[in-house]
């Protein structure tokens, strides 16, 4: 019988075994079917289980089940079944749980849906299962700009900054402080001083996901992970004792910006007094301080002064009323977001930040530096009264004649009786200014004698100076916002100012707001860039019309041709000629739709998306005296708006279409290339787009500057803190936004061609490239910057470095200085591919022989048309190589 029961097991196993593999082999079928039909679901479900039941064939089928699970994802995503998406991509984890395809893709969408934190974790674990998956290097780069911004770098840089709060903490800490709570720790720097100090209670809490698991690091990594107890929470959801045993002796924090506020500080540290912290100790009182509770920064005064100053001026009003022939509608008022923000119900920042040391062109002050209000941290009634407080009106006496431009404000931080910090333009010092830009008003030029007046409060946890204008001495006429009634003296005076009143009011109350970012103001006010595509549009337009003369195409009539009716006569005798089609599919607000449409018989297509934008281009497009069918908005023809680059219709071609090649921030659009193929196939015979070609430029510096901001220098500045190692992981090998103009920096070479992108002959584009660069000085290489020159054509071109450009100029930043001397050749190796750029370069002396490369991926994010992707390599020997991706 023994024997008789083992069989029947054995044979109800291979029944099993059988059964198995039938289940498998006809899953696999129906999987292989499914995909066939599309049907990407099912296709889905089978594959899991089949890897459920057959875990050995995991590396059989992996490419197909990778496939199968983004295609279903994709349809997911389109369904905004979001949960079902995170669904699949945890059961893939579960099967294949090292696989750095599956992470890179899950934190890809992660990152899409605003979930930054959850992304970059994805991503730096694809990173790590493979080093050189260059998709997910390209996408940590991408999420570290979110996650650690790069004012992290440059304040653990600031040696002075973290020396000031180390003796103000010591000081309160040897007085007696027992216990020290950190509000927003960032790397945990500020907790470890109070640990040093000798707090025998140390507590931080820090709501960034990434920060927080940054700090744990840190702290562990210098010996106090288990003295400083770490939350990952917002300081207003801390609650005693059930996250920290009872009140604190001291709350220390720098959550404060450039315009002191904007961080929350007001409303924490209320919260802080009334549920955190120990009683203030009461004025006038001798009592000895463990028994009470204080904050470090104790108080801060801000200030302010107005001044003139031609780049903030450039990107935040538009300077003309005509642009390369283009009249800009009255009806049309400009504004910048920070300018909308005094009337819009959104909480938007009211204000811009420059580092006015290196603001291109410089400042003017226009008054002396004044006091803006003064705020004690250590007083819960007035922090409480604060957002209370009506605003209050300041006015203060011009002592420079000028245009006024802006008011500027930086900040004194009282840490304690005796340290100080001051984000003044003056100091050389980690931090930037807030800039509240003027608009709006008849006249900007004072004289020194006049009077500024503004008016200041506090709101939605912001500084806001609003309402600026200014008195004339002469007749005490007020220049401020038009819509105010002017406020003047007696009837002679008013008689002497209606006189010499500007006539710019709002046309019967009926103007038109509209809202441009910075960029896209300063471009409205790059006049040599639409003159220059102007020239070149009406170059194509009348080569494609030979029998046109462009002139009698201006259908405005201001020029010496036709006006718009003689035209319309004109064109009545003869049969009306069939239009020639442009797209403008660069990004944000472009008038080059309506400069091409005055240039003749055109169809033009606008690709801005924002109402706001099309109403005004709508407008302008009118007090230019258009028909209405010449301009008309791209989007609005298409059935899916990921595919722009289309027919004009199913017979048409295109005869121009403008590609943004280059963004403001200074890297290369991506897939500039891939879409260019596409729009050669869209454009007739003679048709062009705009650009044809461009020029990278690059050149050898020595930038210490470009380092401080990109990655921490060792334990020097931390003051002996180990923080480098772990916040220098989410450093990217690229800054962008320079002003090479005001970079503090030494040229080591002169500026040297580095790569040409044909957009209309591919032939000409080479994969490879060699250029020699000659050290025309001594030093250390730590940066290579770039820019472009543009070319529409071959006699109309834009350079990207230019002082009226719109662009903002990169570099690559080296993950190691190369030291060089003079008469040294620096031979580049300059590779391309689709949108991605690698420079390898040797330096071969009798002195020196050392050897470096950096890969450089310059490309913009498809998730953040900012981001991009750089890989650098260092290499100073043949037998020493580090990459700087992995390094850090």
């Amino acid at each position: 019988m023994p024997n008789s029961s083992a069989k029947s097991h054995r044979s109800q196993r291979g029944g099993q075994e059988a059964g198995r593999r039938e289940l498998i082999s006809r899953s696999l079928q129906s999987a292989q079917h499914c995909l066939e039909d599309q049907d990407f679901g099912t296709a889905y479900a089978h594959y899991l289980l089949v890897l459920n039941l057959a875990p050995e064939l995991k590396t059989t089928v992996k490419e197909t089940f990778q496939f199968t699970l983004f295609k279903w994802a994709e349809e997911l995503d389109s369904l905004a079944r979001i949960q079902d998406l995170f669904n699949c991509y945890e059961q893939a984890l579960e099967l294949y749980p090292s696989d750095e395809v599956i992470c890179n893709s899950m934190g890809e969408h992660l990152f899409r849906m605003g979930f930054r934190d959850e992304a970059a974790g994805y991503f730096h674990k694809a990173v790590k299962l493979n080093p050189d998956f260059a998709d997910a290097k390209e996408n940590f780069y991408r999420v570290a700009n979110w996650l650690v911004e790069r004012w992290h770098f440059i304040m653990l840089n600031d040696t002075k900054r973290n020396l000031t709060y180390l003796k103000a903490i010591e000081n309160v800490v040897r007085s007696g402080c027992k216990s020290v709570l950190d509000i927003g720790t960032g790397t945990g720097i500020l907790s470890m001083f109070a640990k040093k100090a000798g707090a025998p209670y140390v507590y931080a809490c820090e709501l960034s996901k990434t920060m927080y698991e940054l700090a744990c690091d840190v702290v562990a990594a210098n010996n106090m992970g288990s003295e400083i107890k770490l939350l990952h929470l917002k300081s207003l959801d801390i609650e005693i004792p059930k996250h920290i045993p009872e009140r604190v002796s001291l709350v220390v924090t720098e959550t404060v910006d450039a315009g002191l506020f904007g961080e929350g500080i007001v409303e924490s540290l209320i919260h802080a007094w009334e549920h955190l912290l120990l009683q203030p100790k009461p004025k006038n009182q001798d009592i000895h301080i463990k028994d009470y509770g204080q904050v470090i920064p104790a108080s801060a005064t801000i200030f302010g002064m107005a001044v003139e100053c031609k780049e903030i001026r450039r990107h935040h009003r538009v300077g003309t009323q005509e642009i390369a022939g283009v009249r800009l509608a009255n009806s049309v008022q400009f504004f910048s977001p920070t300018c909308a923000s005094v009337s819009s119900e959104e909480t938007v920042e009211p204000y811009t930040t420059e580092k006015l040391s290196r603001v291109p062109g410089g400042y003017v002050p226009l008054t002396e530096p004044f006091q803006v209000m003064t705020v004690d941290f250590n007083n819960l009634q007035e922090l409480k009264s604060l957002a209370a407080r009506k605003p209050w009106k300041l006015s203060l006496p011009v002592t420079q004649g000028g245009i006024l431009d802006a008011i500027v404000v930086w900040f004194v931080l009282q840490l304690d009786d005796e340290h100080a910090l001051s984000t003044s333009p003056s100091e050389e010092s980690c931090w930037e200014q807030a800039v509240y830009p003027v608009q709006d008003l008849p006249d900007y030029s004072m004289k020194t004698g006049d009077t500024v007046t503004m008016e200041v409060c506090c709101q939605d946890c912001y500084l806001k100076i609003q309402k600026i204008s200014f008195w004339t001495s002469e007749c005490g006429m007020d220049f401020s916002n038009r819509d105010d009634t002017l406020n003047l003296g007696n009837e002679a005076e008013l008689c002497n100012a209606l006189a010499s009143l500007q006539t710019t009011s709002k046309q019967d109350g009926k103007g038109r707001v509209c809202v441009l970012e910075s960029t896209e103001t300063a471009l409205l006010n790059n006049i040599p860039y639409h003159e220059c595509f102007r020239a070149a549009i009406g170059k194509v337009l009348s080569s494609l019309n030979p029998s046109k003369d462009l002139q009698t195409m201006d259908v405005d009539g201001c020029g010496s041709g036709l006006n718009l009716q003689e035209s319309q006569n004109k064109s009545s005798l003869d049969a009306a000629p069939d239009p020639l089609y442009v797209l403008d599919v660069s990004e944000g607000f472009s008038i080059l739709p309506i400069i091409a449409g005055k240039l003749g018989s055109v169809k033009a297509y606008s690709s801005v998306e924002k109402e706001q934008h099309q109403t005004a281009l709508n407008i302008i497009s009118e007090a230019n005296h258009f028909p209405k069918e010449t301009l008309e908005f791209w989007l609005s023809h298409l059935e899916d708006e990921n595919v722009v680059l289309q027919r004009p219709k199913s017979d048409k071609l295109w005869s121009i279409i403008i590609l943004d090649v280059i963004e403001t921030s200074g890297l290369i659009q991506q897939e500039v290339m891939e879409k260019a193929a596409i729009s050669r196939c869209l454009l007739h015979s003679g048709g062009k787009i705009f650009p044809q070609y461009v020029l990278m430029y690059g050149m050898l510096v020595q930038s210490q500057s470009l380092l401080l901001e990109s990655a921490v220098q060792g334990t020097e500045p931390t003051l002996g803190f180990n923080i480098a190692p772990f916040i220098n992981q989410f450093k990217v090998p690229v800054r962008v936004y320079l002003d090479l103009s005001t970079l503090p920096c030494v040229p080591l070479s002169k500026p040297a061609e580095l790569l040409r992108l044909d957009l209309m002959n591919p032939l000409l584009n080479s994969s490879s490239r060699e250029v020699k660069v000659q050290i025309c000085k001594s030093g250390q290489v730590t940066a290579i910057p770039f820019w472009y020159h543009i070319h529409l054509d071959d006699d109309h071109g834009l350079n990207t470095s230019d002082e009226f450009s719109h662009w903002k100029q990169a570099a690559v930043v080296l993950d190691k200085p190369i030291q060089v001397q003079l008469g040294d050749e620096l031979v580049l190796d300059v590779q391309h591919h689709k949108s991605n750029i690698s420079i390898t370069g040797t330096i071969d002396t009798s002195i020196i022989n050392s050897e470096f490369m950096s890969i450089i991926a310059i490309s913009s994010s498809c998730l953040c048309s900012s981001f991009f992707q750089v890989f650098s390599t260092f290499i100073s020997n043949s037998t020493y190589k580090r990459t700087c991706v992995t390094s850090m």
